[in-house]
């Protein structure tokens, strides 16, 4: 058995000759290319969210404003959210589902590459459906957590309402392939002697966040649902008049919406607890507690969704039971959030990019955390639901938490994917402007919040207290603007032009950094043996690890029946050159996805009284998504 040893071509950037051009991106089943496909794809959609935020800060600069009309802000705020929460942020997050899990854990690819490229068509082509509306002045309008009765066609007749609960459902089946594809990758594909306690902090936090998926959307599919019979067949889920409950729709919406805030920060957490050892220079701390607790927000976020409901009359009992619930949630966070700084006491930090943005998140999400403490007592909360104070808490969370994490782990990934690295210059203006506009604008929401301005306000008259607040919001707004300039700048330009980065730029602990940089086709020529939580540094500099559960100077071996020498892998041969199994590249989980956009999309047509049109598409549509999945289950894999 050979240790793994340091490339002879670290500085090479090179790609196999077979994959390039606009059809084997169309094709691919490699989880790093639908990985970069989606961090490419989301980043788009972060910056169309972001215009739409710019646009609402514009039109709320200034008291009595007329920048835009009443219908185009509701419709600029619900896709905002929509937006951010659906196409950006969570998609963020898959794409280092994608790129890092099989690397972390030792695989060649994931369980399910069709099913995996199948994920990401679904969610361009479900995101192109709800996004295109607003270009023709249809699109939703009913805000992002879309309450019936008043998304049903009572209140919202026109087809707004339509795209979203059809977009959302195709988005849903996305979220629910690509969750089923990692546990099942995760627990079936680590590499020998990769135990769960042994796995990187990110693949355990993405490990969490795969359960929630599937857990939490359920009740959000189960609403759309009723919300899509009210819509199109005239059915009464959500009719008051015909006796149904008011609040069904926030019940089914909450159990959903509020584990998906730890959906979209978990992943974030993952990423800073792989940034923070590295430029600490120190295992991080309590490794075992943060595995747990990780796990506890993950069960104990299924028991706090009605705190989005203390204003609607549930009664002492369950207001203090929920009450209580939200309270104990902040525990497990605040464990993460000393295990991190303990992590860097007393440890060798470099201060580079990606630490910057991982101590951003822990100082920024404090404070989302602290407000959202407030927010779990019912007469606190009282006054504080609906107002810009909740506006001010939820950003804090995501914008200060995912966001800040996403910077740190792109920042600290981006030579992996792409050989390069990006510009510290310009990181780090992006760093200060991002982190200073981000504070500029969301800071100040706290303020109008407390004095009384309501969410979705689309004016307001002067001399209530809110001008002053309101004008250093949108400033704010606009130096993300510029921030967010620099960063796609660098994200650009740096992908020609960054410095070579090689294998290991970080000098970083897991398997993933063992590897060339980009990685080939196959990940491992030699598939790893693990016998420590931090291979790397074993090999390297075993003081770091000593006392750390098992520290070995072979800390990885090879155990491949195709295994060559390491300096081999790092020449580029294809995987066919080494005799390595690898799935071919189709066509058909794009078409499987588009046929059943097709299917979906036929349902618009009911209500403009179109049955032929509308049956034309359904059926066909689904018809030929039936043949196209046969065709995909019976062609060869290999």
């Amino acid at each position: 058995m050979a240790s793994i040893a340091a490339p002879t071509h670290a500085g090479s950037v090179s790609t196999p000759a077979e994959q390039t051009g606009i059809w084997s991106w169309i094709t691919t089943v490699d989880h790093k290319r639908i990985g970069t496909l989606y961090l490419w794809t989301a980043l788009i959609f972060f910056l169309i969210g972001g215009f739409e935020a710019v646009l609402i800060r514009t039109q709320l600069m200034r008291p009595n404003m007329g920048f835009v009309s009443a219908e185009t802000y509701n419709q600029l705020f619900t896709m905002h959210g929509t937006t951010m929460v659906f196409l950006a942020v969570m998609p963020l997050s898959a794409a280092f589902f994608n790129y890092l899990i099989p690397l972390q854990i030792g695989a060649r690819d994931v369980a399910f590459p069709r099913l995996n490229a199948f994920s990401y068509w679904v969610y361009l082509l479900g995101g192109i459906f709800i996004t295109m509306p607003i270009l023709f002045k249809v699109a939703p309008d009913g805000g992002w957590f879309g309450y019936a009765p008043l998304t049903t066609n009572r209140f919202s007749s026109g087809p707004n309402i339509d795209f979203w609960v059809l977009g959302l459902q195709i988005l849903g089946v996305s979220s629910l392939a690509a969750a089923f594809n990692f546990i099942t990758t995760i627990i079936n594909m680590r590499a020998p002697g990769m135990s769960l306690m042994r796995m990187p902090m990110f693949t355990w936090m993405s490990f969490v966040v795969q359960f929630l998926i599937i857990l939490a959307f359920p009740p959000i599919t189960v609403a759309l649902f009723f919300l899509l019979m009210d819509r199109f067949f005239g059915t009464n889920f959500y009719a008051i008049a015909a006796g149904a409950d008011p609040l069904l729709w926030q019940h089914l919406f909450w159990v959903f919406g509020h584990p998906e805030v730890y959906i979209l920060i978990l992943p974030a957490f993952g990423l800073v607890s792989e940034v923070l050892p590295t430029f600490s220079k120190k295992p991080l701390f309590g490794y075992n507690v943060m595995v747990y607790s990780g796990i506890m927000i993950g069960f104990l976020g299924f028991g706090v969704w009605a705190h989005h409901m203390f204003a609607v009359g549930m009664g002492a009992v369950a207001d203090s039971i929920f009450s209580l619930m939200t309270m104990l949630i902040a525990i497990p966070t605040g464990v993460k959030i000393f295990n991190w700084i303990a992590t860097m006491w007393a440890g060798e930090i470099r201060f580079t990019v990606p630490m910057k943005f991982a101590i951003a998140l822990i100082a920024m999400f404090t404070i989302g955390g602290i407000s959202g403490v407030m927010h779990s007592s019912p007469p606190s909360d009282l006054q504080q639901t609906d107002t810009y104070f909740v506006v001010a808490h939820f950003h804090y969370v995501l914008f200060g938490g995912s966001i800040m994490g996403i910077f740190a782990g792109i920042y600290f990934y981006y030579p992996k994917m792409t050989g390069r690295h990006l510009d510290e210059t310009l990181g780090n203006w992006h760093f200060w402007l991002n982190f200073i506009g981000m504070n500029l604008t969301f800071f100040p929401m706290h303020f109008s919040g407390l004095t009384g301005m309501s969410r979705r306000i689309y004016t307001y008259d002067a001399g209530q207290g809110w001008d002053l607040w309101n004008l250093l919001a949108t400033y704010g707004t606009y130096l993300l603007v510029v921030a967010t300039s620099v960063f796609v700048w660098n994200f650009v330009r740096s992908r020609t032009r960054g410095a070579i980065a090689g294998n290991d730029p970080w000098g970083a602990a897991t398997l993933e950094w063992s590897i060339p940089s980009p990685p080939p086709e196959y990940n491992f020529a030699q598939l790893p043996e693990v016998t420590s939580r931090y291979p790397l540094w074993d090999l390297k500099a075993p003081e770091k690890t000593a006392g750390i559960e098992h520290s070995h100077a072979d800390a990885m071996t090879i155990t491949d029946a195709h295994a060559v020498p390491v300096h081999e892998e790092t020449e580029r041969h294809t995987a066919k050159e080494l005799g390595i199994p690898m799935p071919l590249p189709t066509a058909k989980p794009l078409f499987v996805a588009f046929m059943m956009v097709v299917m979906f999309s036929g349902l618009l047509f009911l209500r403009n009284d179109m049955f032929a049109v509308a049956m034309t598409l359904t059926i066909g549509g689904g018809a030929a998504m039936a043949v196209g999945l046969y065709l995909w289950l019976t062609s060869p894999l290999e």
